[in-house]
């Protein structure tokens, strides 16, 4: 255990950071789902700038790895274009 006043604030707010990201990336994960499941040309240009957004928040926090937002806004990008 912690042995020091900020040992155990760093502990809390790492909790809190932790459960933060966690959220922001499955909500995310889920809106890139739903943006590859879009049939419609005009449900999907509506997703579009939403997710890449959302994308670069994450990449911004080091939450995922910048390379992986700018593969992910590409390979979604041709998916849109080719409705």
């Amino acid at each position: 255990m912690a042995n020091h006043k900020s040992a155990l604030k760093r502990i809390r707010s790492n909790r809190a950071k932790q459960l933060r990201n966690k959220y922001q990336h499955k909500t995310t994960r889920n809106a890139v789902r739903n943006l590859r499941a879009a049939t419609e040309k005009e449900e999907a240009v509506a997703l579009f700038p939403k997710v890449v957004s959302m994308l670069d928040k994450l990449a911004k926090k080091n939450v995922i790895h910048k390379n992986k937002a700018g593969n992910l806004k590409s390979k979604l990008a041709k998916h849109v274009a080719a409705l």
